[in-house]
């Protein structure tokens, strides 16, 4: 059970957008765990932070991420709202110093179809086994694209990237509508965060604040409580059997075992980082034997 994308990358176990960081290889806070042995990049393929054209100030500050960040029960919301130094950034100072020989690696984008296809085309210099278009982030203050905009704007990536292409949507998204346009085109599709208002209607997030503050709703909730909402979007794609998708919000084994028989075709780890990220090395290992 895995899904064999056209350059003959094995994609199975994944590691989400931004929980191992720019580089592919953990945060600071998790090197230790990664020095150890307890977290191991190279038995993932690993999905970088999401890069925008220009630097996107977002609301992290890296001295006080508990701002936009907050664990919740069996999971975790967010508010980074993409934060990020930029393509040129990343190219320049990132990209260079990468081995693809020790980690996969899949570049995410986010932007309009102008700026995707700069970024594409920019990327095309680096070994990622895969593009990843970000096109539903729940934390930007933008109105969910509808789904013809987002089959243009992937065809015209597509066109130009020498990567295969993965799409992120959004539960709250046409997902069904979206991939019908883009057969023989995306070869995978993952799945964002949950806003906050659809997983909690009625109740305040604990990041109201900061909603107060840059607008945009009261963020992204990830883990166990999304779970309900994206799994049925995985159970949805299974049964229409255009193009492999690949299961969110994976906390624990039991997770695991229940989006394999949803029909799921590869399985994401992201927020399980946030409260034990030595846990996605240990399930996989334990998968594997």
């Amino acid at each position: 059970m895995s899904i064999i994308l056209s350059n003959g990358h094995e994609l199975k176990y994944v590691v989400a957008s931004g929980a191992f960081g720019f580089k592919g290889k953990g945060w600071p806070w998790e090197k230790p765990l990664v020095w150890l042995g307890l977290i191991r990049p190279e038995l993932f393929t690993v999905v970088i932070k999401t890069l925008t054209l220009k630097p996107t100030k977002g609301n992290l500050r890296w001295w006080k991420p508990w701002t936009c960040v907050r664990l919740i029960p069996g999971g975790s919301v967010n508010k980074i709202g993409l934060t990020n130094k930029g393509i040129d950034w990343w190219c320049k100072k990132i990209g260079p110093k990468i081995d693809s020989n020790k980690v996969s690696l899949v570049g995410s984008i986010y932007g309009n179809k102008k700026q995707l296809l700069e970024m594409a085309d920019l990327l095309n210099k680096f070994d990622f086994v895969a593009l990843e278009i970000n096109d539903s982030c729940p934390n930007t203050g933008h109105t969910l694209q509808q789904a013809q905009t987002i089959i243009e704007n992937v065809k015209a990536v597509a066109k130009i990237s020498r990567h295969p292409i993965i799409l992120k949507v959004s539960c709250a998204q046409d997902y069904l509508a979206i991939t019908k346009g883009l057969v023989e085109i995306v070869e995978a599709i993952d799945l964002n965060s949950v806003a906050f208002e659809k997983v909690f209607p009625g109740k305040r997030s604990p990041l109201w604040k900061l909603e107060k503050k840059v607008g945009g709703g009261g963020g992204g909730v990830s883990g166990k409580p999304a779970q309900k909402f994206n799994w049925k979007v995985v159970e949805d794609l299974v049964r229409q059997n255009l193009i492999p998708v690949i299961a969110p919000s994976i906390m624990d084994a039991g997770d695991l075992a229940k989006v394999k028989k949803l029909g799921a075709d590869a399985f994401s780890f992201g927020a399980i980082h946030l409260k034990t990220p030595w846990k996605p090395t240990t399930i996989v290992k334990q998968e594997e034997n």
